[in-house]
């Protein structure tokens, strides 16, 4: 089958793997034919090689497809030709972890070894090394659980551009809604506009968040915040991002911030720098940021990866501010069912229309670098094998 591999930093190539096959009893065997490109692989594109990626690794872990083959033990959910969406992170549904919804640190794909969560998939071998799904087919282990089944009567109408954004990007930015804990009608600073932070503008106000104020330096993807009810600041204009939201809520900050960026943030060289020469992992200005533009009591939610420890950390302003931070992987099963109820009732967050650009497998490096470039009109971008 055709798979897009890492090979190096910054280059991905489509090649030729062996077919998945069952390995256990709980195995899926899904044939994929729809596939994203998350946010989060541009990380693994730009830095694979220190985040314990390996040439020939296969990406993805935005995945739906229809069921072609079923493990005896995963048979009690899923049949041969169900089509179903894959949650990013491979979870039992039975441990002690999944038992109290926290998915995304189930104790049967834990990887103890690396002090890590659950497995995901495509997702280097600090999370298990297990193959994505930016391939023509998908081996799916944990399916007696994991795979949300799209019902063919209920689901006809959820549009696949909806349906695949099922596995990763609409349950993370529910959960940052959710860790951000927003009164009704209260206020949110949103810094990072891509998908994720997109989606917790749309959730954010679907939920009763009065105000919005979504921070990004890319003037196509502000617009497409403003469009659904945002407030947007540009970062590159004015002098102190803390300061401007600060000012435009009348010196006290938001109720709630969301970091959606991560560690790959723009807006800081000597973060750049010291990225660059190992000094430091991550970049941490989005994350300043976010607990900057909080108001004293306030929840900051932050959703952007980060991956390593930090010496500099601003710990006494945090305490003294009494700042509530919540923070994790996704933990997608426990919010798939609500979504897909929403995406059925007319999908008024209008995740479909979230992804902006389709294009075949074999098109994946060119598009890797067209997202990553930040090209103007790509806010999402999906695959298709053909």
């Amino acid at each position: 089958m055709k798979a897009v591999v890492w090979k190096r930093p910054r280059k991905v190539a489509v090649e030729e793997v062996p077919d998945p096959r069952i390995e256990a009893a709980t195995d899926a065997v899904v044939r994929v034919t729809a596939t994203a490109i998350c946010g989060s692989d541009l990380h693994l594109y730009d830095h694979g090689a220190s985040l314990a990626m390996k040439p020939g690794d296969i990406l993805g872990h935005e995945v739906m497809g229809v069921v072609e083959d079923v493990g005896p033990r995963a048979a009690s959910h899923l049949s041969v030709g169900d089509t179903v969406v894959v949650p990013f992170n491979i979870s039992c549904g039975h441990c002690y972890m999944c038992d109290r919804g926290l998915f995304a640190q189930c104790e049967t794909t834990q990887n103890l070894k690396g002090h890590k969560g659950a497995s995901l998939f495509g997702y280097t071998h600090m999370y298990g090394g297990v193959p994505g799904g930016q391939a023509e087919y998908l081996r799916v282990p944990q399916a007696q659980f994991g795979p949300v089944v799209l019902d063919p009567e209920k689901d006809a109408g959820v549009p696949d551009a909806a349906a695949l954004l099922l596995s990763d990007v609409l349950p993370t930015a529910w959960q940052a809604v959710e860790y951000a804990d927003i009164p009704q009608g209260g206020s949110l600073a949103i810094h990072g506009l891509g998908p994720v932070g997109q989606m917790c503008v749309r959730i954010a106000r679907h939920r009763g968040a009065e105000r919005v104020i979504a921070v990004d330096p890319a003037a196509d993807r502000r617009a497409v915040a403003a469009a659904n009810g945002a407030e947007t600041l540009d970062p590159g204009s004015v002098h102190d991002v803390v300061g401007a939201v600060r000012e435009l809520t009348g010196g006290r900050g938001t109720d709630s911030s969301i970091d959606a960026v991560g560690m790959d943030a723009e807006g800081s060289w000597p973060d750049r720098l010291l990225q660059t020469l190992r000094v430091q992992p991550d970049r941490l200005i989005a994350l300043h940021h976010a607990l900057g533009t909080v108001r004293r009591g306030g929840t900051c939610s932050v959703v952007g990866v980060y991956g390593g420890w930090f010496p500099q950390f601003p710990l006494g302003d945090v305490f003294d501010r009494a700042i509530t931070l919540r923070w994790g992987q996704a933990n997608v099963r426990r919010w798939t069912d609500q979504l897909l109820a929403l995406l059925r009732d007319g999908d008024p967050i209008d995740a479909a229309g979230l992804i902006t650009t389709w294009a075949t497998l074999d098109d994946a490096p060119d598009v890797y670098e067209r997202f990553r470039a930040r090209e103007p009109g790509i806010v999402k971008a999906a695959l298709r094998p053909v």
